[in-house]
Formats: structure tokens, C-alpha cells, sequence
């Protein structure tokens, strides 16, 4: 089976919950994964699929613990030819043309680097939801095939 390589990126924490319910749920099935809060550009290589779930910070800007490794993919940019991958993009929607704008900009730089989006990215608001761990792990549960095919 497949090697799902969860990547989170969190400013006050909720983004890293939110993933490590999303883990919790794939072992409970079975599925080999592992998650990484401070990730390198091996993690995004060696991986047989990567799921980003990540919050927004700033003015649609990286969380600070993936600000290094999202300039590394790009100045590196290692070819991900046909890996699969899924972002879950965590925001506010009061915060206007921002809003989830660091899944935005890792679905824009995993699809530059030749990887395979198995779903369209989620995007979690804020405003709308109180549990987004609810929302990402019943998305991702409905995507998981497609990840680890």
C-alpha cells in the first residue's frame, strides 16, 4: 500500500489538530501514513502521496513552519510527475481575496511541479465552520482511494 505523507501547516495550532484527526482516522483504517509539521523537500519526494492541510496567515501567506520548505520546492523544484496529492485549505473568508491563500499557493506550486491533484482543493471557512476537523477528515475519507491508488 501507498505511503501518504501528511504535511501540516499551522500558525496557532488548529491546522495541526485538524491533521493529526485526519491521521488518526487513516491508521484507524489501515492506511500507512505520517505526518510532518516541519517538513523537508525529501518528504514532498520520497512520499507516494502527499495531503496538505494548511492554515493561512497574513495576507494569504505560508504558516512560518512551511515558509522554508515551500522556497525550497520552488527553488529546487523537484519534478512530482504524477503524485497524487490533495490541499485542505483553512481561512477566514472576512479576510477577502486572502482567504485560504496558502493552499492556493501550495495547489498552484504542487501542479507546477508536475503533481497529480486527485481532488479540487477544500477550502474550510472560519466563519462557516466550528469543527473543521469534521469537514477535512469526511473530504479526505471521500478522496482517499484516489490518493492511494
Amino acid at each position: 500500500m501507498a505511503t501518504l505523507k501528511i504535511i501540516a501547516g499551522t500558525v496557532y495550532g488548529n491546522a495541526q489538530h485538524v491533521a493529526e484527526q485526519v491521521e488518526e482516522n487513516l491508521a484507524e483504517q489501515g492506511v500507512d501514513c505520517a505526518l510532518e509539521s516541519d517538513p523537508s523537500v525529501a518528504d514532498f519526494t520520497d512520499a507516494d502521496a502527499l495531503l496538505i492541510i494548511t492554515s493561512t496567515t497574513g495576507q494569504g501567506d505560508v504558516p512560518p513552519n512551511l515558509e522554508f520548505v515551500f522556497s525550497d520546492l520552488k527553488d529546487e523544484s523537484p519534478m512530482l510527475t504524477g503524485k497524487p496529492f490533495a490541499v485542505a485549505a483553512l481561512g477566514d473568508s472576512s479576510y477577502g481575496e486572502s482567504f485560504c491563500g496558502a493552499g492556493k499557493q501550495f495547489q498552484e506550486l504542487l501542479s507546477e511541479l508536475q503533481g497529480n491533484a486527485v481532488a479540487n482543493m477544500l477550502e474550510v471557512d472560519a466563519i462557516e465552520t466550528l469543527e473543521p476537523e469534521k469537514d477535512v477528515v469526511d473530504w479526505v475519507n471521500t478522496i482517499k482511494d484516489k490518493l492511494l491508488a
